[in-house]
């Protein structure tokens, strides 16, 4: 069917996005292609039009809305105080901001689709699906999760940990309201697995 094409390019656009993430030293770019990929997933799953694989998108979607915003939000926390994007010249913020590390890890691994965030559910539901429409498909799925977790580590690894650059001082410590934002990210995404009938009753 018409689907069959769209299908094959949305698996090989996941391991393309996700191979492209794991060259990127431009940090807010590195973010966007991540979302590139994880699109791939529901773009397949409205091409299957099952209702594992359409719940599954419709989870996806919000879970990957509430992820990348705050990953985009951590990266211009990073910028307003480094006034640089790059990757290498701006490694090693573990040292001078600690409570920030602790964002970037909970978001990486939201990102990673690790339980309890709304976005295991959502890959989930999609994987299952696309399993039971063509067995081979958890081959590139399952190297697609792969590149997810490869670029997701890469990507605390290179802000957080290793020597901070000598060119860096930073006299500005963390706000309040930048806690406060990366919390109203979070609490949905761990509130929609923990207690899904928030959601399936606004949503009926």
């Amino acid at each position: 069917t018409l689907a069959y094409p769209f299908l094959i390019l949305a698996l090989w656009g996941i391991l393309m996005a996700s191979s492209i993430c794991l060259r990127q030293t431009d940090l807010k770019a590195m973010i966007a292609y991540s979302s590139v990929s994880h699109m791939g997933l529901v773009i397949c799953a409205t091409m299957i039009q099952t209702q594992w694989s359409l719940s599954g998108a419709v989870f996806l979607m919000i879970a990957h809305g509430l992820t990348s915003s705050m990953l985009f939000c951590l990266a211009n926390t990073n910028y307003e105080r480094t006034h640089s994007r790059t990757l290498l010249l701006t490694r090693g913020l573990h040292l001078i901001l600690p409570l920030m590390t602790f964002w970037w890890l909970t978001a990486n691994l939201a990102n990673l689709a690790i339980p309890p965030s709304i976005n295991l559910m959502g890959e989930l539901l999609i994987i299952t699906a696309l399993f039971n429409w063509a067995h081979i498909s958890i081959i590139l799925t399952g190297l697609g999760t792969l590149l997810t977790a490869s670029y997701s580590l890469y990507m605390f690894l290179m802000t957080q940990r290793g020597k901070l650059p000598t060119h860096l001082i930073i006299n500005h410590p963390t706000h309040t309201r930048e806690h406060y934002l990366m919390a109203l990210h979070l609490i949905p995404l761990v509130l929609l697995t923990t207690k899904p009938e928030l959601f399936t009753n606004i949503c009926p």
